[in-house]
């Protein structure tokens, strides 16, 4: 039975500390929870019995080889956005411009197909051949495909060079096995938060990448009669392209095997299971975990609304990073804010430092006062507001409009300006209350944001703004979602 402090809150039976030293304790874990603590204090409470572990050390150019490598999937993913719309125009898919949002996300989602098709044969075959060469294939294969992306000229070779880096991009799932593998309980906590602010640095660096690298030619006159003046979207792929090779060079000198040491320890648990068993000991048959089903974890109310919600919020966050690209690209008279490449890559890379600052500082103050799970409310019931919030910049946008000059004046410019860094702080903050990235929610964001936009463009549905009032119907279903995880929470806590 667990005992009571002095202050009243429930305590467990005994924890266990991890580096001890000069009075500090690193990490204390009590049942589910990691905390620091100081030693002096910890030992004159008496609480409970204390032991102690030595801290593993961080294999540290591991960890910067696997930080880098897994930095390459966000990177190709994202620094496409800001000039994919421009491109499309660009190659004249379509002569119908309220279209080009349809195949800017058909070009988009398809690189998360590919990934979440491929996602689980990768991880097959790093158990056959090794972690090591699967994610160093990987990481090649995105380098090469980003790359022929920039000289794509037709749909069909966007199509192909994004499922192509799609299906490489399905490595990640073999870095994250090697991070649980090189780590122990010990250390995963220093190296964990590390590693998860790969995806916001890399949402930072594609965005301005792309921006800034587009259509070099008509920038800077060293690039033109040059390929980047036929094909003036190659640069910025060609930079993250460049990025993927130094990752895969960094892999190749740092990245040890860890598969061996993996065989190792299931030969050393199947030792110890046969000498179980040749000793009669039926025990050891009980202490052997089944793992449940699919369907047998979805039977759980609090499972189920977990997984649901968590779809519907990483849908919500897909959705609107197509949108808002879609809706910064699209001219002023038909519902956008006709922004050039480097302005929405800049304002994408602002979301992602925003998305860094969240997970690094608001998070875990909020976390240390707030419930969790009314954090995770919050940050769903606010989704509507933000898809709302997005017709009212083009309309600050058509008002403070310069008709002569094609320019908006001053104070329509702060305003809106004002107005953008809400939606993204917005976004943001709801975005990175999830933590897990969930392919198919990748898949059906992109695709269908996409087609809507396209479909409100083109017939002019609620005055184009029909994409904004479905997607906030949306977003309120998943806040019913939500309110599941609570509710099934207290009954649990009920029922025990």
């Amino acid at each position: 039975m667990p005992t009571k402090s002095p202050a009243g809150s429930i305590l467990p039976k005994s924890i266990r500390i991890f580096g001890q030293e000069s009075g500090i304790i690193y990490s204390v874990e009590a049942g589910l929870f990691s905390f620091p603590y100081h030693l002096r204090t910890f030992i004159r409470s008496r609480w409970f019995p204390v032991t102690f572990m030595r801290v593993t050390p961080l294999p540290k150019a591991q960890i910067a080889a696997l930080c880098l490598v897994r930095l390459v999937d966000p990177i190709a993913f994202t620094q496409i956005f800001p000039y994919i719309n421009e491109f499309i125009a660009f190659l004249h898919v379509t002569d119908d411009p309220s279209q080009i949002g349809y195949f800017s996300g058909l070009v988009e989602s398809t690189f998360a197909v590919s990934q979440l098709l491929f996602i689980y044969h990768w991880a097959r075959l790093s158990d056959i051949i090794g972690r090591r060469p699967v994610i160093m294939t990987g990481t090649l294969g995105v380098a090469l495909s980003t790359m022929y992306f920039g000289v794509s000229s037709s749909i069909v070779d966007l199509l192909i060079s994004r499922c192509i880096a799609g299906v490489f991009a399905g490595t990640a799932s073999v870095v994250h096995t090697v991070l649980g593998e090189i780590t122990d309980s010990t250390n995963q906590a220093a190296a964990f938060p590390l590693y998860g602010l790969v995806w916001p640095i890399g949402s930072i660096i594609g965005p301005l990448i792309g921006g800034s690298f587009s259509s070099p030619a008509s920038q800077f006159s060293i690039f033109r009669q040059t390929i980047f003046d036929r094909h003036p979207y190659f640069l910025p792929c060609f930079v993250a392209g460049l990025l993927s090779i130094v990752g895969f060079t960094l892999a190749y000198f740092c990245l040890g095997e860890t598969l061996s040491t993996k065989r190792r320890f299931s030969a050393e648990k199947d030792y110890d299971h046969m000498s179980c068993t040749s000793k009669q000991n039926t025990d050891c048959h009980d202490d052997i975990p089944v793992s449940p089903s699919a369907r047998e974890l979805l039977s759980f109310p609090i499972i189920r609304a977990l997984s649901l919600s968590g779809f519907a919020l990483e849908a919500n966050g897909t959705s609107f990073g197509v949108l808002y690209v879609l809706f910064c690209y699209s001219p002023i008279q038909s519902g956008g804010l006709a922004f050039p490449p480097s302005t929405i890559g800049y304002s994408l890379a602002f979301a992602g430092v925003i998305a860094g600052s969240v997970q690094v500082f608001l998070m875990p103050f909020l976390l240390r006062r707030i419930e969790a799970a009314k954090i995770y409310n919050l940050s769903i019931a606010a989704w509507p507001v933000t898809f709302l919030f997005l017709p009212t910049l083009n309309m600050i946008a058509r008002y403070g409009l310069d008709e002569s000059t094609g320019q908006l004046g001053s104070r329509s410019h702060s305003a809106l300006w004002v107005g953008i860094v809400i939606v993204l702080v917005l976004s943001r903050c709801e975005h990175d209350s999830n933590q897990k990235q969930c392919p198919e929610a990748l898949v059906f964001g992109a695709a269908f944001a996409s087609s809507v936009f396209a479909f409100s463009d083109k017939y002019n549905v609620l005055g184009g703004y029909f994409w904004a009032l479905l997607h906030a119907s949306i977003a309120l279903i998943g806040c019913s979602l939500a309110r599941d995880i609570t509710r099934n929470s207290k009954n649990m806590l009920t029922e025990a």
